[in-house]
């Protein structure tokens, strides 16, 4: 390093390079360059010339401020590196930043901040040099980002020498022009600090040589590359990054980056970019990494959701992730974090807070997704929340309405962007979206939508435009519409006045100017779809009594002979019903749905809230029961039986669809004739899903309709009492569970008599529910009853008679007696042995439990054989490739994982435990208690270090039937054949 050093004299000059440790005691100046025959280079000074240049003033302010402090030394970068020795050049750039950094002082000199006088007039809040410091050029060029961070004192001057201030004191000001965290100021370590976010420091700032937008980086990111000049600023950034990623691989740094992706959102192409818009919410957001947010309030149909797209396009480089969030209501909300850790786990399958959830337990995966955003230096992710439109405001007494507020990470970083029609979200920046300004923006979505050019300039044009007064939705339907149909702009400019007056005349409580300017385009086009295809506008009144969002082929195929011919014209293959859609399309009134979910069946269709709204006040005006009835059917007949292919999905897709119909239902806006079997329905898909009021409901729905049908007494209205029973047993009601499961038995004992095996079914699910009462003698009673009906109705052979049997096998091993435990077992084994065939998986089950039970009397040997014996057999009678997808084999895998622990060969439990939760997962669906409990297990797992000793310990530890046991470790048997069966089966 090459200094200025004073003379005695009052004169400066070079000193000889300085290397190593050796270097004194120096100040450095930041400026910004003029024109190169304006500074004074190494080579003047070389040779006594260069004082006549303008910036020789620079060198003698640094000079004389820094002997001021009492530095003999200082560097300045125009004339202490020769520049036309490369190598020289390259070792300088490359070695900058931590010039800077060891600097005593750097000194800024701002030839565009005069000296500050004071105006006794000026009633601002503003110090006299603070608006031209803001706007100095300064802050503007590449190469000053690493003056500002890395010396630890830096002091800026006026172009009169008059100091202004330091970093410290103008700490404010300085994050607040440069969006750079006062950490970071103070020397914070910049590798807490994503590239991303180091990146976002320097995106407004420029160079004189485009290359060196990358060179002036280097040393923020603690990198080297070779200077390259003629390269072009592409390749050298691309280097850059190269270097970046290097560095970060080799310390292993945890890096937050995912793909930018909308593609489970509509994006319009005829969307016209709104730049103030745009800007304003890029400066609201821009920031240090701690909390911004932005809430884009305005009326349906105003493009809010589209200017979301715009942004996130636009600036997709300055955030490590984008996700994107359905919080039209919570069921879609929660779906939407489903997709998010998806997302996530794609670009990091072992992410620390995301890697052992259960990706269909929403409430773990919201926690999960919250705990990854707030994880130390994740900062650049941005979070749009789109559709928020029923928040949870004192004014707002909807039961529906979401509280966004539990769903944003609690640690204060990152960015989140909120659009919404109410103007009562005061979370953050509000900026309202309103209609389009400039008539060429409207023009311009006409021309885009009609495949219409020339629209500028045609005064017809312009005037339908100014009619539909800015309103996107509006000029992108009218405008779809002009594509279909050859007509002039005045022809429907006329079609738009009369559907206007007849709105006015049909509707007349639909006082919105915005609304009716809305809804007389889209009437517009649907009389153009009723003409075009019958079966597309009978489709769109039926949408009505829908969501709006996700309505697909297979969802409709339920009519029967009550229901209109259109319907079955519509459903009778998929032709029919996508060549329906396509119309609708067409028209602009319907689009892909682009939903993040799984899907099992068909893709569906989607149309925009407001259009929703209009087929349900205007299309159908005259509330169709009939529809109504087509609506709830179709949903209660499609929820899927426990043998579909992975059933949970078509269950969570429903969802929406199922809260409409509850609405539809609970508000009696469909007859309740015949509809009992399909609340029933409904109240099962509830259930399933956790949401046990909505289920509560369906089932004492469905029940007033059986009683009413079909008595009180009807074995039809007995079975929905049972299943009121297991529904309160489940909410933790057990009273009420009781109540149900006694007047259930009451009544099959007066219909069908005490024997019979629907009253014994009755009689079993009693005892449960003492058994989870902890009333284990009563338990015991109904059981006995159980098989006593049981061995009478069927005889003491028969399977059934050996179920309970076995059953009462496991309420003795709960009770602790395990003598009497062995031998319901054995029975059991014996009887199915002869019955079904040492085989059978019925008999298999039994084995499995005398395994769980000796392991529990610690026969640890025993119960391996036993377990093995399961597994094989579940082998021959289903095939290797099946017994992971079988819940017994699950069971039993569980129970040798169980088993490993117990002989504290955890390896072998993991993969036991493993194996078990996938199946069980596409078994039950990743929501079921089991994988839950399995989860937890593993968790427990992760917490033991290999090794760990157990002999002597006493755990507890659940098995598949939700037994607890005390275990003691035995001796462990031979491990020879244990392999050899794990390879057989492959599970190895």
């Amino acid at each position: 390093m090459r200094l200025l050093q004073y003379n005695n004299d009052g004169e400066f000059s070079l000193t000889k390079d300085f290397i190593g440790g050796k270097i004194p005691e120096y100040a450095i100046l930041s400026h910004t360059w003029g024109a190169d025959t304006e500074e004074v280079t190494y080579k003047d000074l070389i040779d006594g010339t260069g004082e006549n240049k303008v910036g020789y003033e620079k060198i003698r302010f640094c000079g004389e401020q820094a002997r001021r402090d009492g530095f003999q030394y200082f560097w300045i970068d125009t004339c202490c590196i020769d520049k036309s020795n490369n190598n020289e050049l390259a070792e300088a750039i490359n070695s900058m930043f931590r010039w800077y950094r060891d600097a005593a002082k750097c000194y800024v000199y701002l030839p565009d901040l005069s000296s500050p006088t004071i105006d006794i007039g000026d009633k601002s809040n503003q110090l006299p040099w603070e608006s031209a410091f803001r706007t100095s050029r300064w802050f503007t060029r590449g190469w000053t980002l690493q003056e500002l961070i890395a010396p630890t004192s830096v002091e800026f001057f006026s172009k009169n020498r008059e100091f202004i201030g330091d970093k410290k004191s103008l700490e404010r000001h300085i994050c607040e022009i440069t969006r750079i965290p006062s950490k970071v100021l103070r020397g914070g370590p910049l590798a807490e600090f994503s590239a991303t976010e180091r990146m976002s420091w320097a995106e407004t700032r420029q160079t004189t040589r485009e290359e060196d937008m990358a060179y002036s980086l280097l040393g923020i990111f603690d990198v080297h590359i070779p200077l390259i000049y003629g390269e072009g600023r592409a390749n050298a950034v691309g280097r850059l990054r190269e270097a970046i990623d290097r560095k970060e691989k080799g310390i292993k740094y945890e890096n937050f980056s995912i793909p930018f992706s909308l593609s489970a959102v509509s994006n319009i192409e005829h969307f016209v970019a709104r730049e103030d818009e745009l800007r304003e919410i890029h400066k609201a957001l821009s920031g240090d990494g701690s909390r911004h947010t932005v809430v884009l309030h305005g009326l349906g149909g105003i493009g809010k959701t589209q200017l979301a797209i715009a942004y996130a396009k636009r600036h997709k480089d300055n955030y490590s992730a984008i996700f994107w969030l359905n919080i039209k209501d919570e069921d879609s909300l929660r779906q939407s974090f489903a997709a998010v850790v998806r997302q996530i786990l794609r670009e990091y399958p072992s992410a620390c807070v995301l890697s052992t959830i259960d990706i269909k337990n929403l409430d773990d995966v919201i926690d999960a997704v919250k705990a990854w955003l707030s994880l130390l230096y994740n900062t650049r992710w941005l979070m749009i929340y789109d559709n928020y439109d029923n928040p949870r405001l004192a004014s707002n007494k909807d039961p529906a309405a979401v509280d966004i507020t539990k769903y944003l990470p609690e640690v204060y970083q990152g960015s989140v962007l909120i659009t919404t029609r109410s103007s009562q979200v005061q979370i953050g920046h509000l900026i309202q979206v309103t209609k389009l300004g400039d008539l060429r923006d409207s023009l311009t979505i006409l021309s885009n939508a009609s495949r219409r050019e020339g629209l500028i300039d045609d005064a017809d044009a312009a005037k339908l435009a100014k009619e539909l007064d800015g309103f996107p939705l509006a000029l992108a339907t009218a405008g779809a519409y002009l594509n279909q149909a050859a007509i002039s702009f005045p022809d429907y400019l006329r079609l738009y006045e009369k559907s206007w007056a007849k709105l006015q005349k049909t509707t007349p409580e639909l006082s919105s100017y915005e609304d009716r300017t809305l809804y007389s385009t889209w009437q517009i086009s649907f009389e153009r779809v009723e003409q075009r295809n019958p079966l597309s506008a009978q489709l769109l009144r039926l949408w009505a009594y829908f969501d709006n969002q996700d309505v697909w082929f297979e969802l409709l195929q339920h009519s029967d002979s009550e229901d209109p011919d259109w319907i079955l014209e519509l459903t009778e293959d998929e032709l029919s019903f996508h060549g329906a859609m396509r119309v609708l399309s067409d028209h602009g009134l319907v689009e892909v749905e682009k939903s993040s979910l799984e899907l099992v069946e068909s893709q569906g269709y989607s149309i925009h809230g407001c259009v929703h709204s209009w087929t349900v006040h205007v299309l159908n005006q005259e509330w169709s029961h009939d529809l109504a009835r087509v609506a709830v059917k179709s949903v209660a007949l499609h929820i899927p039986g426990t043998q579909a292919n992975r059933p949970w999905l078509t269950q969570r897709r429903l969802l929406q669809h199922a809260a409409r119909c509850s609405h539809i239902v609970l508000n009696g806006l469909v007859p309740d004739d015949s509809m009992a079997g399909k609340y029933f329905r409904l109240g099962c898909l509830y259930a399933d899903q956790g949401k046990l009021v909505a289920a509560e409901q369906m089932y004492e729905r469905a029940l007033r309709g059986y009683e009413k049908a079909l008595g009180a007494e009807h074995t039809s209205t007995l079975s929905i009492i049972n299943n009121l029973g297991l529904l309160y047993q489940n909410q933790g009601k057990l009273a009420l569970a009781e109540q149900m499961y006694e007047r259930a038995l009451l009544g099959y004992e007066k219909a069908l008599g005490a024997e019979h095996t629907s009253t014994l079914h009755t009689v079993n699910n009693l005892g449960n529910l003492y058994k989870d009462q902890g009333k284990l003698a009563l338990a015991e009673q109904m059981y006995e009853r159980a098989l006593r009906g049981y061995k009478t109705a069927l005889g003491a052979e028969h399977t059934l008679t050996l179920d309970i049997v076995n059953n009462l096998g496991l309420l003795y091993a709960n009770q602790g007696k395990l003598a009497l435990a062995e031998q319901m077992y054995e029975r059991a084994l014996r009887g199915k042995e002869m019955a079904l065939g040492v085989k059978h998986t019925s008999t298999l089950n039994t084995v499995h439990n005398l395994g769980r039970l000796y392991k529990t009397q610690g026969k640890l040997a025993e119960a391996e054989q036993m377990y093995e014996r399961a597994l094989q057999g579940y082998e021959t009678a289903l095939g290797a490739d099946n017994i992971t997808t079988y819940i017994p084999a699950l069971n039993t895998l569980w129970g040798l994982g169980s088993l490993f622990k117990c002989q504290a060969d955890f390896t072998k439990a993991r993969i036991m435990y493993l194996k078990a939760l996938a199946g069980y997962k596409k078994v039950c669906g990743p929501d079921h208690p089991m994988c839950q409990s399995l989860q937890e297990i593993l968790r427990g797992l992760d917490t033991i270090t290999e090794g760990e000793a157990v002999k002597g310990r006493e755990e507890l530890a659940s098995d598949p039937q939700g037994n607890v046991s005390r275990l003691d470790s035995e001796g462990a048997p031979s491990t020879s054949r244990r392999h050899r069966l794990f390879r057989k089966l492959g599970l190895r």
